[in-house]
Formats: structure tokens, C-alpha cells, sequence
């Protein structure tokens, strides 16, 4: 070999070496520069679903964002993970977060989710309207104060006349319990979170009526998110650019999941889908639950809930003095 092809390949090997040497110290300095966030999330979750193709799909590095996931036990649990200090975002409703603002504890709220649940009956029940409920064992996820539940009751005293807490034999449980206790026929029915209303759909129980059309029936229209990612807002001076960020990756983690299934497949461990029937009722029902920024139509429609709710008289839920407060609802931009 000539001296002069040496230095060529010296040459060569050096520089790429000196790139090589230099993408790892940009990565380094990138990740050390990266905005930090802490987002509690249920391991199982939807909002897992959502934070794992973001991190598939490398939209987290693309968006600046160091996300750390905070496993929590329950839902229920994600507001002690905020107020405790271990999470700086979590996924819960704005009912809740407008108690919280009237209570002097300011948060603030960006959609997650519109995904509804619904009635379902099994397939060979006599039950086919809100009517033949009554007199019926039917069970409610999460407690008295369900935001579904004192819905579904508002439309039940305009359609039926007569709240339906009267009419039909409440039982107030966790999902999966109520679930179960459905198959095993000691309920007549179950108004349930929409993961398990698809998944008993998938399995042959029948819909009688579902969230979105209790929405449209009380006037809701557009149906906006009622879960989304709340913050202290104590904290936006040092969070607002990461929580932009997450807003932002996560906007195009539900485009991809929206308009293809590919990134589906990943999903598939976590989702926990008994069968491909199963499996692709849950796309569906996360693809319907899917909604952009906040817009002014979103907050015209969120006032009318807050309205009924606060009209149902559940001061458990939306407290004492809370208000519809338009300054808990944030939109990057705006």
C-alpha cells in the first residue's frame, strides 16, 4: 500500500471516529439538556398505551422530552403521586380539577381522553332501554358521585321524568369487580369505564346505552375530553416547557395511533386483550377517545357538564363553591 493511500484511510478512520466521538457527545449533552418530566401512570393503562408509543416511536427524544414514568397503583391513586411530590403530571378529570382551584389548590388541565363507557346488559337480557332498568340491579363503576352516573341520571329525569338512582338498585364497585359480577349474573346490568364495556362487548354482552349518546341527548355537543393531564400550576414557570413538550409528542403518538395499526402491535402486551376481537375493540375505543387541543367549542360543551353536575347537587363531587373556571384549561399557544 502506498503512503499516500495510508493517509487516505487514516484520514478516513479518523473522521469517522471524530463523528462517531461526536454524536456521542452531542446524544450526552442532548440528554443532559433534555426537558424532565415526571408523569404517573397506571402500568396497564390507557395512558401507558399512549407513553409507550412515545417512547417507541423515539418521539420523546425528538421533542427534547426526558419523561419518567411514575407507576401508581390505581388511578385513584395518581393525585397523591402530584401532591405527594413524586409526579408532576398526572391523568385524572376536570371536575376534579376545578374542586381543587376552588379549594386554593390551582391545577390546570389538557385533554387526554373522550373515550366513554356505557350500559351493557348480556346478550339475552330482557333489558333494551333506560326504562326496563327499573326495579334492576345495576352496577356503577366508582362511587355515587361517577360523573357518568350523574349524567346518565340527568338524562333519565328528561327522558323517563324520575332519576334513575330511584328507579333502579345501585351498586357502586370497582370495574373489573362489577365486570365479573356481571358475567356471573348477579347484576342485571353495568354501567362500566369504556376499556371494560369493550371488552364484555367483545365477548357478546349488548349495549344498551352508551356515554356518547347520554352526551348528545343533554345537548353536549362537541363531547369534549373529561380526562386529561393536570398540573400544578404553581409549577409552569420551571414545568411549561416539558409539559409542552409531552402535550406535543403526545399529539403525535394518537396521529399515529389514529391512522395506522402498526403501532398497535407493540401495545399488544400491555393492552392484555383476551383475543383479536377483544384487541380491536380497544383500538376502537381508544381511537374514539381521541381529541386535540382545547378549543373554545370544547369549553362551551365542558360548562354545560359542569352545569348538570353542579345541578345534580353533588357537592362530593364538584364541592361547595367550585365554578366553572375557564382558566383551568390549557391549550399550548393560546
Amino acid at each position: 500500500m502506498n503512503l499516500s493511500r495510508r493517509v487516505l484511510i487514516a484520514a478516513g478512520l479518523g473522521a469517522a471516529a471524530a463523528q462517531t466521538f461526536g454524536g456521542l457527545l452531542h446524544s450526552r449533552y442532548a440528554l443532559a439538556d433534555a426537558r424532565k418530566l415526571r408523569v404517573a401512570s397506571v402500568k396497564f393503562g390507557t395512558l401507558a398505551w399512549l407513553l409507550e408509543t412515545i417512547k417507541g416511536e423515539k418521539l420523546d427524544d425528538k421533542h427534547n422530552l426526558a419523561l419518567e414514568i411514575v407507576e401508581t397503583a390505581t388511578n385513584q391513586s395518581s393525585p397523591i403521586a402530584l401532591y405527594g411530590g413524586s409526579a408532576d403530571v398526572v391523568v385524572t378529570d376536570w371536575p376534579w380539577a376545578l374542586r381543587q382551584r376552588a379549594m386554593g389548590e390551582a391545577v390546570k388541565f389538557a385533554p387526554f381522553s373522550g373515550a366513554l363507557g356505557a350500559v351493557v346488559v348480556p346478550a339475552d337480557s330482557p333489558i333494551k332501554s333506560l326504562a326496563d332498568l327499573k326495579g334492576k340491579k345495576l352496577g356503577v363503576a366508582g362511587s355515587s358521585t361517577d360523573k357518568s352516573w350523574l349524567l346518565l341520571r340527568a338524562h333519565s329525569k328528561k327522558v323517563l321524568g324520575d332519576d334513575l338512582a330511584d328507579l333502579v338498585q345501585p351498586q357502586y364497585g370497582a370495574a373489573p369487580l362489577l365486570a365479573e359480577q356481571l358475567k356471573d349474573g348477579r347484576l342485571d346490568a353495568v354501567l362500566n369505564f369504556w376499556t371494560y364495556t369493550s371488552r364484555l362487548e367483545a365477548n357478546g354482552f349488548r349495549r344498551v346505552i352508551s356515554m356518547a349518546d347520554v352526551m348528545t341527548a343533554l345537548g353536549i355537543d362537541p363531547q369534549p375530553a373529561l380526562v386529561g393531564f393536570i398540573w400544578k400550576e404553581s409549577a409552569e414557570a420551571e414545568l411549561l416547557p416539558s409539559i409542552d413538550s409531552l402535550l406535543s409528542a403526545a399529539r403525535e403518538a394518537n396521529a399515529l395511533l389514529a391512522n395506522s395499526d402498526a403501532p398497535w402491535e407493540r401495545l399488544r402486551p400491555i393492552m392484555k386483550a383476551a383475543d383479536e376481537k377483544e384487541f380491536e375493540a380497544l383500538k376502537a375505543g381508544y381511537r374514539a377517545g381521541i381529541r386535540g387541543y382545547w378549543s373554545d367549542a370544547d369549553m362551551q360543551s365542558a360548562a354545560k357538564i359542569m352545569d348538570i353536575l353542579v345541578a345534580g347537587g353533588d357537592s362530593d363531587l364538584v364541592g361547595k363553591d367550585t365554578r366553572f373556571d375557564p382558566k383551568a384549561f390549557y391549550a399550548p399557544g393560546a
